[in-house]
């Protein structure tokens, strides 16, 4: 029996690898970016990338962007996947628009829909990812298809959103006032942030100190670095992946409800390849693909490198909508080399924090003079 206390020792090796790994990929994540927002300042001067409102306006066109992307860490971090999310995202602002269309709706209605919306794609997946064992690629993916249909079903034009209340949710400003700089007229441009932007603050918060104070963040990473490990720690591994899921439908959903505040209006192309920017700003961010590694803040810079790629390449001259995406996927294939790098590393003991091999030896001796000496193992 006193062979099988060794089995921790992996786990506890996966949490400091994961840990150091972490602080390596999210350093060049935030390296990155600040070096690609100083070569934007003084590149392309006329376009204001000094000031305080561009920067926010990073974060406010992509405060959706940022709810997928954080599901996708959560899932990623424990071994799994959703490429569901950008479905999830066209179909909520689908039914919202047709939900406002009747009259006497209230704006008020979408936050339950879509929250109501996320969660079901979130637990009919995980219960087929978790509990029947089925590839979360293969579920997610017909997930996707699903979304995508369900879309066209309810409409095959695009529905605009007039509805008075939601419409000034939409146009809101929460304007910083000690965050300007001063136009040559004497007025102040001032920073802002727009409700989806708080409320993806107030989300990325939440789940930063999920992920690092609580047991089920904790459990995240243990059955991402380990499962087996984490099986014998008694951590129930099924129920952790399926809550991993849930919780990404939820965010997805939150994400649809924002996104259709940032576009107001439901159109069959909406949500379209979202799933892979999202992807992608979890990985720029530092989120291990094999699971077990990664942090909401390196997310977040993920996610503000995607934004920033997509305002400076028209910059550049490039009027083609999909060079963004092009360059961004050059930059994860980049970050998915690193990764396979950091884990090449790790299996050579390059990022392993072990106790000194003499004091190995001295704890099995230890135990060996603690032996009965009628040869009864303990």
């Amino acid at each position: 029996m006193r062979g099988s206390k060794k089995s921790t020792g992996p786990d506890l090796l996966i949490k400091r690898k994961g840990m150091s790994n972490t602080g390596a990929l999210l350093l060049i994540t935030v390296s990155l970016f600040v070096l690609l927002y100083i070569i934007s300042i003084f590149l392309f001067k006329d376009s204001n990338f000094a000031k305080f409102s561009v920067f926010f306006n990073l974060f406010n066109n992509k405060a959706y962007l940022l709810m997928l992307a954080l599901g996708l860490t959560v899932v990623m971090i424990a071994g799994s996947i959703d490429i569901s999310v950008g479905s999830v995202t066209g179909l909520i602002s689908m039914v919202i628009a047709t939900m406002l269309l009747k009259e006497g709706v209230s704006a008020v209605w979408a936050i339950p829909a879509s929250l109501g919306i996320g969660l079901a794609f979130g637990a009919a997946q995980g219960f087929l990812v978790s509990y029947l064992d089925i590839q979360p690629f293969i579920v997610t993916l017909t997930g996707m298809f699903f979304g995508r249909g369900m879309i066209s079903v309810i409409s095959s034009e695009s529905v605009p959103i007039t509805n008075k209340l939601f419409m000034s949710w939409s146009s809101a400003k929460v304007y910083i006032p000690f965050l300007y700089n001063a136009r040559k007229n004497g007025t102040h441009d001032v920073a802002y942030l727009t409700p989806a932007a708080i409320v993806a603050i107030i989300v990325l918060i939440v789940m930063i100190i999920m992920l690092k104070k609580t047991k089920f963040g904790r459990s995240l990473y243990a059955i991402g670095g380990n499962p087996q490990s984490a099986l014998l720690m008694g951590i129930d591994v099924k129920r952790t992946r399926f809550m991993a899921h849930v919780l990404c439908g939820l965010l997805a959903g939150i994400g649809g409800l924002l996104y259709t505040l940032f576009a107001p209006s439901g159109n069959p192309g909406n949500g379209y390849g979202y799933e892979i920017d999202a992807i992608s700003s979890s990985v720029i961010g530092g989120v291990m693909l094999s699971g077990g590694v990664g942090l909401p803040i390196g997310t977040l810079f993920g996610v503000l490198i995607n934004a920033l790629i997509e305002r400076v390449v028209p910059l550049l001259g490039i009027v083609d909508a999909s060079w963004p995406r092009i360059i961004t996927s050059a930059f994860l294939f980049v970050f998915i080399v690193l990764q396979s790098i950091f884990a090449g590393a790790s299996k050579k003991g390059g990022f392993k924090l072990r106790l000194p091999e003499r004091m190995k030896f001295k704890r099995n001796n230890n135990i060996e003079k603690t032996k009965p000496r009628s040869g009864i193992d303990l």
